[in-house]
């Protein structure tokens, strides 16, 4: 006979999890599928409060102040001593050396004031957490400065040396300049000196000042020349300056203005002791001293 079927018993409920287990797993579980952090050696990790976010990002016109919050979470079993600061962008944090108990979130609200000079764009930068070992993390930030962009420069005092061209680029404007260059010179005879558009190493900041110099050391040796610059940039940018040099071989002048002026004295000497040779003396008169 067939064996008596049993009566169906209560589900079987899965093993239950230690509630300190769980607590402890949670965390670790967080961080594994959370929003990307930048962590320490030291066991602690640093992110952007709230939403998930794996920068900071920031949006206003010139003179704004924003505000935001970083979290230093440490998961280990010791303290850490931090340090915050802002690298590329000016932070102001409300603490910015910490020290965080084992297992403990610390969050800290900063700021960051867009310069009242600075110009529409993008800019980035990072906040950076050092601990007492010389361990850090970053975390980026990404700015955005709102307000029309102009794009001008100015050339200014020009000036010709003994074999280069000095001047000065003012950016004017409220937009990052790369500018280009291009030098040209007319002396009386024709041109003397033209040098193509380039682009000049250099970046300008809205405001920024930049001392420059070009080189010319195959300058004319006697001509008077006509020289100028022409510095363009994107977005519109363009200006241009005029100054005027006169090249004299001063050696050669010098030593040809001697020799005139040594002849110039024979001459005159050879003159004047002839008028003496043949001048009558005067009866009774006798010389007083050497000629003149």
């Amino acid at each position: 006979m067939p064996p008596a079927a049993r009566a169906p018993g209560p589900p079987r409920r899965p093993p239950r999890t230690p509630f300190a287990l769980i607590a402890l797993l949670l965390p670790l579980t967080l961080l594994a599928v959370g929003p990307a952090v930048a962590v320490g050696a030291g066991g602690w990790v640093v992110a952007p409060v709230g939403g998930g976010r794996p920068a900071f990002y920031a949006e206003g016109t010139a003179g704004t102040v924003l505000r935001d919050t970083v979290a230093v979470t440490n998961s280990g079993r010791t303290p850490v001593t931090v340090r915050l600061r802002g690298d590329g962008v000016p932070a102001v944090f409300a603490r910015s050396d910490l020290r965080i108990p084992a297992r403990t979130r610390a969050e800290v609200p900063f700021t960051v004031t867009v310069p009242p000079d600075a110009g529409p764009g993008d800019r980035t930068g990072a906040i950076v957490v050092r601990d007492a070992h010389g361990r850090t993390a970053t975390v980026p930030v990404r700015l955005r400065v709102g307000g029309p962009a102009l794009a001008a420069l100015t050339v200014e005092h020009l000036a010709v040396g003994a074999d280069r061209i000095t001047y000065e680029l003012v950016n004017r404007g409220t937009t990052v300049l790369v500018p280009r260059l291009s030098v040209r010179a007319d002396g009386v005879f024709g041109r003397v000196l033209d040098r193509a558009p380039r682009t000049l190493p250099v970046r300008l900041p809205p405001g920024a000042r930049r001392t420059l110099s070009e080189p010319w050391a195959g300058r004319p040796v006697l001509d008077e020349v006509r020289v100028r610059l022409t510095v363009t940039a994107a977005g519109g940018a363009r200006d241009t300056a005029d100054t005027s040099a006169a090249f004299v071989p001063w050696g050669a002048v010098t030593g040809g203005s001697a020799a005139l002026a040594a002849g110039a004295a024979v001459l005159l000497g050879r003159r004047r002791g002839h008028r003496a040779r043949t001048a009558p003396r005067s009866a009774g008169a006798e010389p007083t001293g050497a000629v003149s």
